[in-house]
């Protein structure tokens, strides 16, 4: 190599720790070489950068004004019932924003002590816990993260880190620093890292997350590149030597609100006993017990938490205690119905794509309801109903004629009889699709290949007949029983100047034996099998 070409190490280093990364599928942009005519300086760089981040901070968090009601009723489009929770969270919320809209237009605020609404949500699966939160960081317009606390381990070599998650946070905000720092972190299933082992036990899974979650849910510095992200290190020095700044090192988390949840199972048989109450039959006073547990999970104090197994310095750090109830076949039938973005919507615009359109009887809304109440899985209930009761027709009907039908209580009840019932009262319907989609591959075929097929009626109804007794559709037999005619026809076109082929209903019957029929005729007296040669 000439020694020219070698440059200065200073300068070979940005160079070779690019290229290991592209390696490495890493897509790495970066500006102008450090020292180059035009870069900016660090310190410019570095005050554009910040302002900029401030200026979207606060035209967003900077201006939050809601109050409680607002937030409740903003909720109220997309979660039905859950009343209680909407309305502490919605206090919680409006609590700690307008707290960090305080401390930005007043930087001596931040100094002082405050103690965060971090938030512990407790309730079965289903119920809107995860929808709750999604759709508050929505409305504040806040990045949101959400993990399970099943895949973080103490020392985060085995397992996940529990500071990754703020530094997933900071990249789900496009690695804008200034706005993750106000985000929203969600852990789910934080009940499976209670601690129930014995003290001579060793729990490497347990106490230890929950230790590194309590530092985090105050106030901590987290390092925004990890020690074993070896690929962000090398992206970070490169970005170093080639834009002449110093990327930011580090995230504080003061800002952030941290909110977890889980089912906590055996919470509210604990939560009985404490309250003198036996398990099943009834209580002192002769009045049956309830036997829905989220009657006892809003009774929950931080010592019913710590003998579950959390340590009370992390209990302590979850002063907002929400617990949802269960929902009913009612509130299942207003979510199908009225909530916002429900997942009948969803159902409607899948079908839609096809062309199709589908109402639904307020009785068959009533039935997807109860069936889905007896899944016991809340709110995902309903789609394991609409996905067992649409599931044909969402694979029959975009290749029939139908373009409308009614799911009624009988449609619930036995899906496949409903659906083979609306194919036989539209089979003349059908029919005439099937005829048109032979027209269709005649059409393909001549734009493919420059040759035209012409099938006679009979060979029509034939492949009608085939499809409707088979289940194929027009298309696959076609291809099928057609397969080699692109070549032999080439092979018989070139013999008789012949482009145009008529296909009789024994080619559709014994298409082999009709090619070589072709075939012997081209190369002895021409006649194709018939087929007319253009002129």
């Amino acid at each position: 190599m000439d020694p020219k070409e070698k440059g200065t190490p200073g300068e070979d280093l940005p160079r070779r720790l690019q290229d290991m990364l592209r390696r490495a599928n890493v897509n790495v942009v970066f500006g102008s070489p450090l020292g180059a005519a035009g870069a900016p300086t660090q310190a410019a760089a570095g005050d554009t950068e910040d302002d900029e981040g401030r200026r979207r901070v606060l035209e967003t968090v900077g201006r939050f004004s809601l109050k409680p009601r607002e937030v409740r009723d903003y909720l109220d489009r997309f979660v039905i019932s859950q009343d209680e929770a909407k309305k502490v969270l919605s206090v919680a919320i409006c609590d700690h924003y307008h707290r960090v809209r305080q401390c930005l237009e007043n930087p001596e605020l931040r100094e002082r002590e405050y103690a965060k609404h971090n938030v512990i949500l407790l309730g079965p699966t289903g119920v809107g816990k995860t929808y709750m939160i999604r759709c508050l960081a929505r409305l504040i317009g806040v990045p949101f993260v959400k993990a399970d606390a099943t895949k973080f381990s103490e020392t985060g070599y085995v397992g996940y880190d529990v500071e990754d998650i703020v530094r997933d946070l900071v990249k789900l905000a496009d690695d804008d620093t200034e706005m993750a720092q106000y985000g929203i972190i969600y852990i789910d299933e934080i009940d499976k890292i209670a601690n129930k082992a014995k003290d001579t036990v060793r729990d490497v899974s347990g106490r230890g997350v929950q230790v590194n979650l309590l530092k985090l849910m105050e106030d901590t510095e987290v390092k925004l590149l990890s020690q074993t992200d070896m690929l962000g290190q090398m992206q970070a020095i490169l970005t170093m030597q080639t834009a002449g700044k110093t990327p930011k090192r580090t995230i504080n988390t003061r800002h952030m609100l941290f909110i977890v949840s889980g089912a906590f199972d055996q919470l509210a048989d604990q939560i009985r006993r404490r309250l003198g109450r036996r398990q099943i039959g009834f209580d002192r006073g002769g009045k049956a017990e309830s036997e829905d547990p989220a009657e006892y999970l809003v009774q929950v104090q931080t010592s019913d938490l710590v003998e579950y197994g959390f340590e009370p310095e992390f209990a302590g750090r979850l002063p907002v205690r929400v617990a949802l109830q269960n929902l009913s076949a009612q509130d299942l039938e207003n979510i199908l119905l009225h909530a916002d973005n429900n997942i009948l919507e969803q159902y409607e615009s899948d079908f839609r794509g096809y062309g199709i359109r589908f109402a639904m009887a307020a009785e068959a809304a009533t039935e997807v309801a109860r069936q889905a109440h007896e899944e016991k899985t809340g709110a995902r209930g309903l789609m394991t109903v609409l996905e067992r009761t649409l599931r044909e027709f969402k694979f029959e009907l975009p290749s029939t004629a139908i373009k409308e039908f009614d799911v009624t209580r009988e449609t619930v009840a036995d899906p496949k009889a409903a659906l083979a019932t609306l194919l036989t009262t539209n089979r003349a319907l059908q029919t005439d699709v099937l005829r048109t989609e032979v027209g269709e591959f005649a059409t393909r075929f001549n734009r493919e290949h420059g040759l035209t097929l012409q099938f006679e009626p009979a060979a029509v109804e034939a492949i009608v007949a085939l499809s409707e007794s088979s289940g194929k559709t027009v298309r696959a037999l076609c291809e099928e029983r057609f397969r080699d005619f692109e070549y032999a026809l080439k092979l018989i076109s070139r013999n008789t100047g012949k482009l145009e082929f008529p296909v009789s209903k024994a080619a559709v019957d014994s298409p082999d034996q009709t090619l070589s029929q072709w075939i012997m005729d081209s190369y002895g007296r021409g006649d194709g099998g018939g087929g007319k040669a253009e002129s």
